[in-house]
């Protein structure tokens, strides 16, 4: 399947994606030592974002979040890309700092969990065999 959204940040990237219905805080809620999210309750909680493509609504929290996505490239434990339903402005400025290709006005809940992923711009395309997250629940 391909999807065309807004181009936040241009770039390219490949990679499995790692999808939550839920919004993001990058400050508090991934560790940017190891990429790891930690916010209690979250349903990534626990997992690993480095080297994903990152799928999720939008993001939540204290503008401090796109310097934490900037320490997160600088250690080498950001993800591949930011793909989103809505960017808002501390994800669009994190991606654009740390030149992490980023794209929003996506249908997320159509990226299956764990699919393979390809970036190029504003072009989305992956399979759609694999879970997928319909109404918050994952499918």
């Amino acid at each position: 399947m391909i999807l065309r959204g807004r181009c936040i940040y241009q770039g390219t990237a490949q990679g499995e994606a790692l999808v939550t219905s839920q919004p993001i805080s990058f400050f508090g809620g991934v560790d940017p030592e190891t990429g790891t999210v930690v916010e209690r309750g979250h349903n990534l909680e626990g997992q690993c974002i480095a080297g994903k493509v990152l799928v999720f609504p939008t993001g939540k929290g204290s503008t401090v979040g796109s310097y934490t996505i900037y320490r997160l490239k600088m250690n080498g434990h950001a993800p591949l890309a930011i793909l989103n339903a809505e960017c808002e402005t501390i994800i669009a400025v994190g991606c654009i700092i740390s030149e992490i290709p980023c794209v929003d006005q996506l249908p997320i809940h159509e990226i299956p969990i764990g699919s393979l992923v390809q970036i190029d711009g504003d072009l989305i395309s992956f399979e759609t065999k694999g879970k997928s997250i319909i109404n918050g629940v994952h499918q």
